[in-house]
Order: structure tokens, then C-alpha cells, then sequence
């Protein structure tokens, strides 16, 4: 009742997202369904059937991303001083955010079910004078329990993803773990090692704020809390967050990808992969060398964010590379691994691009469909986590225009960053589809 509730007062930009989700998930729900009806229709060959439900696991691999992100943006979960008062902390409003993504993804699986079922005539008369009856088995009974199933992929999927993602986390150092220990009759010590007062202590303040030692109720002298050692230097800026440790990984996982790709290209045997639409078929392990292709640029994608943003601030750097550099450095794992999955799903669509023949039959309904919907899942997502980014550094933003930056210099900063990353990814991007298009391209 709490999520309903938190999802009907949100603002409209939230609900957009949700309604994104939704759609993300319906058109996932509607090619589950299409394969079973495609199972049903040809049950003398299984390998297809099995073949086409693969395919169907990178669409809704990009919905639960999209989805995940979405959750993650979602200021009603967000962790606020009182919450926890009132019984809702940082695990219930996981919780919550669980719920509130199963329900979106839920009601787009009903948006397809009924979809599928107006196609199919069972709700009215068959539309398109029977045209897709291929992919819908309109002579055969639904069997509603495999529907059901299928259906219940996306929205279990994307909840429990949605929760081990915003899940509590104990960020203190090993050294302050434990149980929390209590001192006196009116204080303890909490979790974050800072002192917790009740009743009379804490209302009238019994210990005194300016240092010196006070005393309990029970006659024992307290030591006043220890001050923090100031900065040695103040007038130094804080240093950025480290770099990402996940690049040599990226540039191994991709030289592995390539490499296995290479190696399909000697393979002598034709079989073993049909790729969607009039693409050019080929050894299974091409698709194997792909998906590791698209992992390395994924797991790159943070370490190259923060190589653009250090980049930008080398050779003698006005205030204007400083602070574009300085933003790129600071939200390269946000913004970089989104970034690096676009660049994965721009090189499979150039290199499948590339590999279409003119002869063969086009793109089919389902197959433009699925491509819809991983391109548009992956560019949301990257959207979503360069808003999420803004409304990181918006207290930054805030205090730069108070000390009187134009608001200028923030524009051209963002599109500094923009056409930075885009000078770096872009080249990588069309590099990597050309060595995945060319094991195939002369098949």
C-alpha cells in the first residue's frame, strides 16, 4: 500500500520513467509470447523454438538494466533524516523500491498478454486478416500456465536485481564493525560512532559541547568526544575518487572477445548460429566472441570515462577543462559503465548492419522490435544516469553560481564532456564493429 501510494504522488518525470519501464517490459512480455506461440506452431523443431527464445534474453537483459536504473533515480526511495523514526530505513525502502518496479514491469506483461490476445483473436476477431498467425498459434489453445511464466520473467527479474543493487550496505572500515556498545545510563555509542542521547541527557544537554570532562547521574566523569584532526593544508582542493580498477579487465575481456571472433572466422562449417533477419550466418562461437566483446567494453567503459576526464585537464588547463575534467573524473563509474554498454549495442547494430544481405528477406516485425527495444533501453539508461549525475553535483552546481560562475561556463563545461567522450567512444566504437563484422563479412 506504501509503494502504491509513493507511486501516485510522484512527480511526473518519475512517472514517465516508471511508464518507460512499463512499455520496456511489455514489448519484452510480447516477444516471450511470440515465441511460444512459434513453439506451438512448429513443434517439430525445437532447435529454432530454443533458438528464438536466445534472442530473447538480450531484450530483457536491457530491460532489467533500464529498470534498475530507473530505481535508482527514484527519489521517493531515497534514504532522508526522520525515515528511519517512523520504521523506514534504508532496508524497507529497498523494499519498496523492489515493489514499486515489480508492479511497473507487471502491468506491462498484462499490456502484452492482452495484446497478444487481441492478435490472436480471443478477444475479438483475428486483426490483419491472419498475417502474423506464424508467431501466434491462433488454431491452438493458449496454455495459459507457460504464458504466465514467461510473462513473470521480466517482473521477477528486474525486482530482485532492483534489490541485491539497492540493498543496505555497511560502508564503515573493518575496525569500527560490531556491536554497538552502551556507556552509561543515558548514552551509547551507534553504529556510526557518534553518540546517541535520551532522555534527560539529551534534552538538556548535559555534557558540555565546548570540551572538559562532565558527569553522569551515576557520579563516573565523562571524556569528551575526540575532535577531528584538521586538514593539514585547507586551501587544497579534496582529491578526486581513484581511478575505476575495472579497465585492464575491459581491454582483456574485449582482446578475448576479438580474439575468439577471429578464431570463428577460420572455422570451415557454415552452421551452428542464424543471426535475426537477412544477417549472414556462421559458427556459434561468434556469438560467444560478441558477448565478450560487449562485457570488456562495459567493464572499459568507467576506466575510459575517467582517462577522457584526466585528459581534459593536462597540458596547462584553463578553469574550464579543470572543471569539465574534474566532473568526468568524479562520475566516471556512473556515467561510464551506461556509456560503455551503449558503445556495445552501437557496435552489434553497425557490425549486423554491415553484414545484411540486400538478396535475403528484411527485417521482420519481431526482429525491428527487439532491436527497438535494446537500443531504446540502453540510450534510456545512459540518459537516466547522466540525470542521476546532475542531481549528484547539484549542490556543487548551487554553490558555484553562488560564488558567481556563470551559468555559461557550466553549459559549455557539459558540453566539453560531451564532445570529449564522444571524440573518444565514438572511433572505439566503429574500431570494435569492424572486427566483429569481420569474421563474418566473408562468409
Amino acid at each position: 500500500m506504501l509503494a502504491l501510494r509513493l507511486t501516485r504522488g510522484s512527480h511526473p518525470a518519475v512517472q514517465l520513467r516508471r511508464l518507460l519501464v512499463a512499455v520496456a517490459s511489455a514489448g519484452t512480455g510480447f516477444l516471450l509470447l511470440c515465441t511460444l506461440g512459434y513453439a506451438m506452431g512448429h513443434p517439430d523443431s525445437p532447435a529454432a523454438s530454443a533458438l528464438r527464445l536466445g534472442w530473447c534474453a538480450t531484450p530483457l537483459a536491457a530491460t532489467v538494466y533500464f529498470a534498475v536504473a530507473v530505481a535508482r533515480t527514484d527519489p521517493a526511495t531515497k534514504p532522508r533524516p526522520g525515515l528511519s523514526a517512523i520504521g523506514l530505513g534504508s532496508g524497507r525502502l529497498m523494499a519498496i523500491s523492489a515493489t514499486t518496479t515489480a508492479l511497473a514491469c507487471t502491468l506491462g506483461s498484462m499490456l502484452a498478454l492482452l495484446f497478444f490476445l487481441h492478435l490472436r483473436g480471443d478477444l475479438t476477431g483475428m486483426p490483419f486478416d491472419g498475417a502474423a498467425a506464424e508467431f501466434l498459434a491462433s488454431d491452438q489453445p493458449l496454455p495459459l500456465p507457460a504464458a504466465l511464466t514467461l510473462l513473470a520473467l521480466v517482473p521477477v527479474i528486474a525486482s530482485v536485481a532492483v534489490a541485491l543493487v539497492l540493498r543496505p550496505r555497511d560502508i564503515r572500515p573493518a575496525s569500527e564493525k560490531g556491536p554497538a556498545r552502551s556507556y552509561g545510563r543515558f548514552g551509547a555509542y551507534g553504529r556510526s560512532g557518534s553518540r546517541e542521547t535520551f532522555g534527560t541527557y539529551g534534552r538538556f544537554g548535559a555534557r558540555l559541547r565546548g570540551g572538559g570532562r562532565s558527569e553522569t547521574e551515576d557520579g563516573t566523569a565523562e571524556q569528551p568526544e575526540p575532535t577531528p584532526a584538521p586538514d593539514p593544508d585547507p586551501s587544497r582542493p579534496p582529491a578526486p575518487r581513484e581511478a575505476p580498477r575495472g579497465l585492464p579487465w575491459g581491454i582483456a575481456v574485449l582482446a578475448a572477445g576479438l580474439a575468439v571472433e577471429a578464431y570463428a572466422s577460420r572455422a570451415k562449417d557454415g552452421g551452428g548460429l542464424s543471426l535475426p533477419g537477412g544477417l549472414a550466418d556462421g559458427p556459434a562461437s561468434v556469438l560467444v566472441g560478441w558477448v565478450l566483446t560487449a562485457i570488456g567494453l562495459a567493464l572499459a567503459g568507467p576506466g575510459l570515462t575517467h582517462l577522457c576526464g584526466r585528459l581534459l585537464q593536462s597540458v596547462s588547463p584553463g578553469a574550464l577543462r579543470l572543471l569539465a575534467g574534474r566532473v568526468l573524473m568524479e562520475e566516471a563509474t556512473r556515467i561510464g559503465r551506461p556509456l560503455g554498454v551503449v558503445c556495445a549495442v552501437a557496435s552489434g547494430a553497425f557490425a549486423m548492419t554491415a553484414l545484411y544481405d540486400p538478396n535475403a528477406p528484411s527485417f521482420g516485425p519481431l526482429t525491428t522490435l527487439g532491436g527497438l527495444l535494446v537500443t531504446g533501453c540502453t540510450v534510456a539508461t545512459l540518459l537516466t544516469a547522466a540525470l542521476e549525475a546532475k542531481h549528484a553535483r547539484a549542490d556543487t552546481t548551487a554553490a558555484l553560481l553562488r560564488l558567481g560562475a556563470p551559468a555559461t561556463m557550466l553549459r559549455s563545461a557539459a558540453a566539453l564532456r560531451a564532445g570529449a567522450l564522444l571524440a573518444l567512444f565514438l572511433p572505439l566504437t566503429l574500431l570494435v564493429a569492424e572486427l566483429a563484422a569481420l569474421p563474418l563479412a566473408g562468409r
